[in-house]
């Protein structure tokens, strides 16, 4: 792979599965939450995945805008991805809409 834009906030394509039980799976859209040197440093990268379905119901489902949408930021299912799972880029979260996440980040981890 190429070398990618990894800058916290930004959002990719992601291939979620396999998974198992109650993970989000499939195709989608999701934004990167880790430190930027630490995504660009390493193999995996910590993503939040983001879902067009559903009501946000903060903090585990933030509203955010994405893909010229309204979409949820699942934050309850934050999880660390090879970097191989990246499909391509679709664009980056609003400072504001990642100040969101992260407020919803901080209180599904008690930061």
């Amino acid at each position: 792979m190429t070398a990618l834009n990894l800058n916290r906030g930004n959002v990719f394509w992601v291939n979620l599965d396999p998974t198992q039980g109650s993970e989000i799976a499939k195709l989608r859209p999701c934004v990167l939450v880790g430190a930027t040197p630490v995504s660009n440093a390493r193999r995996t990268i910590v993503v939040v995945p983001l879902f067009t379905g559903g009501k946000p119901r903060p903090p585990l489902a933030v509203p955010v805008q994405c893909l010229g949408k309204k979409v949820i930021a699942v934050c309850d299912q934050i999880r660390a991805i090879d970097k191989t799972r990246l499909v391509k880029p679709a664009g980056s979260l609003s400072s504001d809409d990642l100040a969101a996440v992260d407020n919803g980040l901080r209180q599904v981890l008690s930061l």
